[in-house]
């Protein structure tokens, strides 16, 4: 079976914090997106979409029915569109945005970068632990990492990426 190896890191956050992972082609975005979440070790508990486009104006959206009027470009439900149909006949590496938490806006680089043969979804790597959920954003984040603002985070050392602690295992099904 064929799968997307794709490598997902956050904006504005140094040193990076990435993860690479591979899932099927025929995964719905809602799918990339519960595994994207997954490896990076967010909770899911917050909106989300997908952003692509031509050059930096990335007005096409994938996401959850109810952004429609919210979108200025072309909006496609993420619970019916695939990989593979997203990508068609269009060649890899294929560059997306992934928001998270619209209020503390947590923009991923999503690189849909080559084809892979394998079953199920993979960790395929990763470095430095995600961010709290809940934390107020990059701008925060990067505050805290230079001692500028207490963590509030007891035990959290965000050098530790524990791969091994990754669960793909789908969550309960959620209310759309």
């Amino acid at each position: 079976m064929s799968r997307i190896v794709i490598k997902i890191f956050l904006y504005q956050i140094t040193p990076q914090i990435w993860r690479q992972v591979a899932v099927p082609e025929d995964f719905t975005f809602i799918q990339v997106s519960d595994a994207l979440q997954a490896a990076m070790g967010w909770e899911n508990k917050h909106p989300h979409e997908f952003r692509h486009g031509k050059g930096k104006r990335l007005v096409d959206v994938i996401g959850p029915v109810g952004l429609e009027d919210q979108t200025p470009g072309e909006f496609q439900d993420e619970a019916k569109l695939t990989l593979k149909q997203f990508i068609g006949r269009r060649r890899l590496p294929i560059r997306m945005l992934y928001r998270y938490d619209f209020a503390e806006e947590w923009i991923h680089e999503v690189v849909l970068e080559k084809k892979d043969e394998g079953e199920g979804v993979e960790l395929l790597g990763g470095e430095r632990a995600c961010p709290p959920e809940d934390f107020g954003g990059a701008f925060q984040y990067m505050q805290a990492l230079h001692g500028e603002i207490a963590w509030d985070h007891p035990g959290y050392d965000p050098e530790l990426f524990e791969a091994e602690k990754v669960d793909f295992t789908p969550k309960k099904k959620r209310k759309r």
